[in-house]
């Protein structure tokens, strides 16, 4: 009898290390997941990691300040774009506003890893030698933005164009943490006013 419990207990040990081999497996850390692909379609902040720095504030020259936004410059407003975790839900303060065309694009990382897909924003002004005429979905450019490790001097494809309002932001995640300065870029349509 002594014997059999020995091989019962030896036998559950066993079993519990098998299930706790497989819980932490790579393939169960991917699951849910397109396998080397980082989607903003599954969540906007999966594809952000390392995004949660603040910015400089600089923008390119020939960027155009909005002569009448629905935000202005110092004016607060709810995120309700979800770009990276803590954002969703945060009170912004508006730190620029500018008219010009936002870009969704896909993009390989110049430090390698894995693609960014549907990353948003990048706007005209920050894709080399694009004109003034909007790009077409499809369209491969390269990226003059830095907004993230690995953008700047990335090939991408232009997934989507939108003629908008885009603003920089300031705003302490709801997740909590140090505040983010100068965050590039949120549309009109992903900023409600606060109540």
């Amino acid at each position: 009898m002594k014997r059999n419990k020995f091989w019962i207990i030896i036998f559950g040990t066993c079993l519990l290390l098998l299930l706790a081999a497989c819980g932490n497996s790579p393939e169960n850390k991917n699951s849910g997941e397109n396998s080397g692909i980082k989607t903003q379609e599954k969540t906007d902040a999966s594809a952000h990691e390392g995004h949660h720095k603040s910015g400089s504030g600089e923008v390119p020259e020939n960027l155009k300040k909005a002569e009448n936004p629905t935000y202005k410059v110092g004016s607060h407003a709810i995120i309700e774009a979800d770009h990276m975790e803590g954002m969703k839900g945060a009170k912004a303060t508006i730190t620029g506003a500018y008219d010009t065309i936002a870009y969704m694009v896909t993009y390989k990382p110049t430090t390698g890893g894995e693609e960014v897909k549907n990353h948003k924003w990048v706007i005209q002004e920050e894709i080399k030698n694009a004109d003034e005429a909007p790009l077409e979905p499809g369209t491969e450019v390269v990226l003059e933005a830095n907004h993230m490790d690995g953008m700047k001097g990335a090939t991408a494809t232009i997934d989507s164009a939108e003629k908008t309002t885009v603003y920089m932001v300031d705003f302490v995640p709801t997740t909590g943490g140090e505040k983010i300065k100068n965050h590039k870029w949120v549309t009109e349509s992903e900023l409600s006013p606060v109540d």
